[in-house]
């Protein structure tokens, strides 16, 4: 490393856990041209397993969410201003603010460092040394992060997401599948009908018809797979299939990604696990409606994802929908069951 390199490299990802996991290639390039550097990642608490193991990174700085939504500014003040006097105190000479919303700007900002790199949104460009022009809607996720890299002029040799699991965490898993029964050689399949907004979710009902196509046809066994406040959700699923289900224990993120790679097959609406299944490299099929699935879809090769193409407002972004949510209450379980049997019998 010359003395011209960074020495300190923070990276700045803020909130939901899947545009955590298409952070990860950043970390990895990184390490690559700055192999003595110490490289940090800064999340929020719900994240920080996916980066928290990964080998390419030094630190990994937790930014509690709670601390910074007290409803008193008066309780809150004193614990941001000492996060911010702490991450200041770390010196560092390069942050990429990968998130570029106001608080991350402003804690890319108070770093104070040198080179402070981040995208050309509104007023929070002002915040940064360099920004860059988002492509945000034109390119997936993944590459949307690594154009910062590009920016900078820092080869880009992996595009692909990583996620690392504790040796002791695949040990736990794999004695819980074996005390299910679930070792056997059966096709085991991850199912995910939960996702962080309602409108983004497959309807329960669909899902249980889905595992009986899959159990009918493949002899499979049915992982339900859920997160904080999901509980409810598969246990309609498994409440309205004809076989009994596995469901998931309470896990936290990181075991959660140790049992998604015992999973033949993983189907899921959009959302974090999702993209974990996808990093791990277990086959993957997404299920869409108003987000677009070529900027947030699983990434990587053998993946795919399934949409209802006859509904005209596909991709809407919206967080509620004012027509019934038909972009998902039309696609047929049968129709979904098409783009898993490829999985199964290896089709492009």
């Amino acid at each position: 490393m010359s003395t011209s390199d960074p020495q300190r490299i923070l990276i700045v990802k803020l909130r939901a856990i899947g545009d955590v996991v298409m952070a990860t290639p950043v970390i990895e390039n990184l390490r690559n041209r700055f192999p003595n550097s110490h490289i940090a990642f800064l999340t929020e608490e719900a994240s920080a397993d996916a980066v928290r193991f990964n080998p390419f990174l030094d630190e990994c700085i937790v930014l509690s969410r709670k601390s910074w939504q007290q409803m008193s500014w008066r309780k809150s003040w004193p614990g941001q201003i000492a996060f911010l006097r702490g991450l200041r105190q770390k010196r560092f000479d390069l942050v990429i603010d990968l998130f570029g919303n106001p608080r991350s700007a402003l804690l890319t900002w108070m770093t104070n460092a040198p080179q402070r790199v981040g995208y050309a949104f509104r007023i929070r460009k002002y915040a940064y040394t360099q920004a860059i022009e988002p492509r945000g809607g034109d390119v997936h996720e993944v590459e949307f992060h690594l154009d910062a890299l590009r920016a900078l002029h820092i080869p880009v040799r992996t595009t692909a997401p990583r996620l690392d699991t504790p040796d002791e965490l695949r040990l736990r898993a794999g004695q819980w599948m074996e005390i299910q029964g679930a070792t056997d050689g059966r096709p085991l399949v991850g199912l995910n009908p939960g996702g962080g907004w309602a409108i983004k979710r497959w309807p329960p009902d669909r899902f249980a018809t889905l595992a009986d196509l899959l159990t009918d046809r493949y002899d499979a066994r049915i992982l339900l797979l859920w997160g904080p406040g999901e509980r409810s959700i598969i246990e309609t699923v498994a409440g309205g299939m004809k076989t009994q289900a596995l469901l998931l224990p309470e896990v936290s993120l990181a075991e959660l990604c140790a049992f998604l790679r015992h999973c033949t097959v993983v189907i899921s609406n959009d959302s974090g696990p999702m993209h974990m299944a996808a990093a791990v490299g277990v086959p993957t099929v997404g299920i869409f409606g108003p987000t677009h699935p070529v900027l947030q879809g699983p990434y990587g090769p053998g993946h795919r994802f399934i949409r209802e193409e006859t509904v005209a407002c596909l991709g809407c972004n919206r967080l509620s929908c004012p027509i019934g949510n038909i972009c998902m209450t039309r696609l047929a379980p049968e129709t979904v069951f098409d783009v898993v049997r490829t999985c199964f019998e290896h089709k492009p």
